[in-house]
Formats: structure tokens, C-alpha cells, sequence
């Protein structure tokens, strides 16, 4: 699905700055997968609206292989538009990415990173979403970072569902 969306430039941050952003959200959680299967549905666009219930639609706007430089649109409720680039990509261990551009122009910065370590059961997930904002969302988003963040937790819950569900593991 193309969207319509009017997209602004935001800032081109690297992955160093998703650490020190103004505003940050870090949760961990541990899957019953692999890594690489972790990875498999981290690149499936259809799997990423069935946890992280935000997001309506994801395109992949570049060809395979995928890596560092890979491109990608992401659209969510609100009609809130991302256009990301990977800025970066190892295999099974780490992914991050950053706006280049959204619909909502309060969004100064914007990127995420996917942490992934393999455990004696699967592996450990922390995703840590970073953002700097103008206008009145400087204001604004200071008081609701609690209700934010009980929101990202809930969509790592929902990720060990999925998971479980597509791979065959029992929740626990």
C-alpha cells in the first residue's frame, strides 16, 4: 500500500545517538526462537502489524540482500509515516534503524535499535527506540513516557505470542 503522506526530513542520526537521545525507551524480552528465527520475522513486513499493533503496513522499498543502507516504509495508526534507512545490520545480532523522513513534522529524530542475544532457551530481545521531537511535543511527551513504555512492553509480549505461535513453542 503507497502512501500519500507529505514527508518532512528529519535529522540523519547514527546508531551511536539512538544511546544518548533526548528521549529513550529501552525493554527486553526472551523469546523461545533462535536468532535467526527472531530475525526471520524482524524481516517479515506482513509479521511486524501482528505484534507491534501500531503499525498498519510495512514496504520494503529496496531489494534483497538486505543490510545496512536497506530502505523501508513504515505506516501507522494516526497516519503517521516513517521512512527508514537500516543503519545497521549483523546478521542474528543486531539491527537498527533511523527516520530519514516522516509525515509529522514534530519528529525532529527518530531510530531504533534490536538487540540480540542467544540464550540456553532462544534468545533475548532489547529494543531501545530513541526521538527527539519539536513544538509542543517537547512538552507533552515528558509526562506520557510512562504510558509509552507500558505500551512498548506490551508489544514485546505480543511478540513472544506471535512468536511462539509461528514457531511452535510453548508460552510460558
Amino acid at each position: 500500500m503507497a502512501s500519500t503522506a507529505t514527508l518532512h526530513p528529519c535529522d540523519l542520526v547514527d546508531l551511536a545517538w539512538i544511546d544518548t537521545a533526548p528521549h529513550r525507551f529501552a525493554n527486553s524480552v526472551d523469546l523461545a526462537i533462535t536468532p535467526a528465527q527472531l530475525f526471520e520475522v524482524l524481516a517479515d513486513a506482513t509479521a511486524w502489524p501482528r505484534w507491534a499493533k501500531a503499525i498498519t503496513n510495512v514496504t520494503w522499498t529496496t531489494p534483497e540482500p538486505r543490510g545496512v543502507g536497506t530502505m523501508r516504509t513504515v505506516t501507522m495508526h494516526g497516519g503517521l509515516v516513517g521512512a527508514e534507512e537500516f543503519i545497521a545490520w549483523e546478521e542474528h545480532a543486531l539491527l537498527a534503524f533511523r527516520f530519514n523522513e516522516a509525515s509529522e513534522k514534530r519528529i525532529k529524530a527518530f531510530g531504533e535499535r534490536y538487540d540480540v542475544v542467544a540464550t540456553a532457551t532462544g534468545c533475548r530481545l532489547t529494543w531501545t527506540m530513541a526521538m527527539e521531537v519539536s513544538g509542543a511535543a517537547r512538552y507533552t511527551l515528558a509526562p506520557s513516557k510512562p504510558l509509552l513504555n507500558a505500551g512498548f512492553r506490551w508489544f514485546l509480549r505480543n511478540l513472544r505470542r506471535y512468536t511462539d505461535e509461528r514457531f511452535g513453542s510453548p508460552s510460558s
